[in-house]
């Protein structure tokens, strides 16, 4: 019997409240905040940018993929993705970035001819760098 009298009186609430806040917004004069871009403040997006030290490597030559980590907070994990095929894999290439927003990944790819490498990490991906193996 209690239960039932603490449902009835939150439903009971639970109403009135909805209708006094249904009530003050018809009848107020202000305006209903606008939602979307004019609304307020842009917040900026995450931007990754990458480039490599060197356009030609031999197979399995170390060269680094480094760049400035933009609206990402320091310490977010970076990870280095390769195309193969149709398909973007990562490679075993990782790190968080620095207290200054960048990173710098050492790299090593044995796949002779073209490379497209990028940058992935905190909602953001990087430009597509290119790297020939020969």
């Amino acid at each position: 019997m209690d239960r039932y009298r603490r449902v009835t009186a939150a439903v009971v609430t639970a109403a009135a409240v909805l209708a006094g806040a249904g009530g003050a917004a018809a009848s107020s004069d202000v305006p209903a905040p606008q939602a979307g871009p004019s609304a307020g403040k842009q917040t900026a997006r995450p931007a990754l940018s990458a480039k490599a030290t060197v356009d030609t490597v031999s197979a399995w030559q170390e060269f680094r993929v480094h760049g400035p980590a933009r609206q990402i907070p320091a310490g977010t994990r970076v990870t280095l993705q390769q195309k193969q095929g149709s398909r973007w894999v990562s490679l075993p290439a990782s790190m968080n970035t620095n207290r200054d927003h960048t990173y710098s990944l050492r790299v090593l790819l044995g796949l002779k001819g073209e490379n497209a490498l990028r940058i992935v990490g905190g909602g953001a991906v990087s430009p597509v760098v290119r790297v020939t193996v020969r």
